[in-house]
């Protein structure tokens, strides 16, 4: 019976060894990641963190991390509180730490392969922390604000629609200052001259945290290539140029973006821009005016976290006729699809405005720049997609983008062709 017994005691030993949990990491050391503050308690499984990013590189909002040392089945907690940092640099926007609200979507993100993004429970708010739980049934999870896209991702786009489709280009707007490509996808089919076509610009990602809006973007570009009839149509009768990302540089290095020093992407469309990316879109977007053809502008972004879908515009007084009539036409047929995306995206019918009293440089945000230096007839937006919502997923984002472009088509199709 001893030796049962001594063989029965280190199969205990044994099991109970094998069954130690092993220890959770956090990695940050990749394309988009950001994270700050990493506490572990391994014998909760749960992990203490804000959001990461240098404030001066923008809004400190944005997280994106991965977790190592999962046991296959288990529950981790994400306990999460608002960045506390703040920059005194002169002219630094942030004097007082930003509200927790922006880095704390009600449900979080996360993948087990970093393809398909999921949506956690809804979080629980208790004090300034906000708690997501995941059961990962791998040993490691990506977890994030909102489902990352990266310039890789941005560049393995643009590429696949050019090997998809004869009559999609994978080009590059420019060069950021720090040396990278800025992927753009440029589309047109048919012989028709660029002097016949409709000139339609989209752009998204101004502001780096917001990532919801590049999957819009793609949705976008994902239609637009499609055998629809519809998009066709667009394809033989406009030119068409998507940039996916346009600050390139806090986007990869996990940084905000939004009121970036020295200046913001989106209140940087002066006479002589800061970023590399402004100005080659400033560049082919004046071109598009001189040409008479800059018809429809598309600034796309993520709004406040208890907003829907809407338009920001600018105040009509600021514009002439017949600008004023064909962009409130143009937002009648976009709400008129987008509002009735099923699974429903929540959408305003009614645009909020820039002027005066919106920003001091309301006249440098691109979308009124257009307006002011555009076409009679350009129709000028920036789209901001509700981000904070169970169906704020790539598929929702990518629904609300292919039905943009529908929208497009339909609003073209009864401007007069030209000749």
């Amino acid at each position: 019976m001893k030796p049962l017994v001594v063989a029965l005691a280190l199969s205990s030993i044994f099991l109970c060894q094998s069954s130690t949990a092993a220890d959770i990491t956090v990695e940050s050391n990749f394309e988009g990641a950001s994270v700050s503050v990493v506490e572990i308690d391994q014998t909760a499984r749960s992990i203490s963190f804000m959001p990461g990013g240098d404030p001066t590189r923008g809004w400190p909002c944005w997280w994106y991390f991965k977790v190592n040392g999962i046991t296959p089945g288990e529950t981790i907690k994400l306990r999460l509180r608002g960045s506390t940092a703040v920059t005194s640099m002169p002219g630094g926007p942030l004097v007082k730490p930003l509200a927790p609200s922006w880095a704390m979507p009600e449900m979080a993100t996360f993948s087990t392969d970093g393809k398909a993004w999921l949506h956690t429970e809804k979080g629980v708010k208790e004090g300034d922390v906000m708690t997501y739980t995941i059961k990962a049934e791998t040993t490691s999870v990506l977890v994030a604000w909102g489902p990352p896209y990266t310039p890789s991702t941005a560049a393995a786009f643009v590429h696949a629609m050019n090997e998809k489709s004869p009559h999609a280009k994978a080009e590059e707007l420019c060069h950021s200052r720090e040396g990278r490509a800025v992927p753009m996808l440029h589309v047109q089919e048919g012989e028709r001259t660029p002097a016949q076509r409709f000139g339609v610009w989209v752009q998204a990602r101004q502001h780096a945290w917001e990532s919801g809006s590049s999957w819009v973007a793609q949705g976008f570009g994902e239609w637009l290539l499609s055998d629809d009839e519809d998009a066709a149509w667009l394809r033989q009768h406009a030119e068409i140029f998507l940039v996916p990302i346009m600050d390139i540089d806090n986007t990869v290095t996990g940084n905000g973006g939004k009121d970036a020093q020295p200046q913001d992407h989106n209140r940087d469309w002066s006479p002589q821009p800061h970023w590399n990316e402004v100005i080659a879109a400033q560049k082919q977007v004046s071109g598009l005016i001189q040409e008479g053809r800059m018809d429809v502008f598309l600034d796309l972004h993520n709004p406040a976290p208890g907003d829907p879908t809407f338009f920001y515009i600018l105040e009509s007084s600021a514009l002439k006729e017949p600008m004023i009539g064909l962009r409130d036409r143009f937002i009648e047929l976009a709400y008129g699809r987008i509002s009735k995306i099923k699974p429903l995206i929540p959408m305003s019918n009614k645009p909020k405005t820039t002027g005066p009293a919106y920003h001091p440089l309301w006249r440098q945000i691109s979308a009124n720049w257009v307006s002011m230096n555009g076409n009679p007839h350009t129709v000028s937006l920036c789209l901001e997609t509700i981000w904070n919502y169970k169906n704020s997923t790539t598929e929702g984002y990518r629904a609300v983008g292919a039905n943009l472009a529908a929208a497009v088509r339909e609003y073209l199709s009864e401007r007069p062709v030209r000749p």
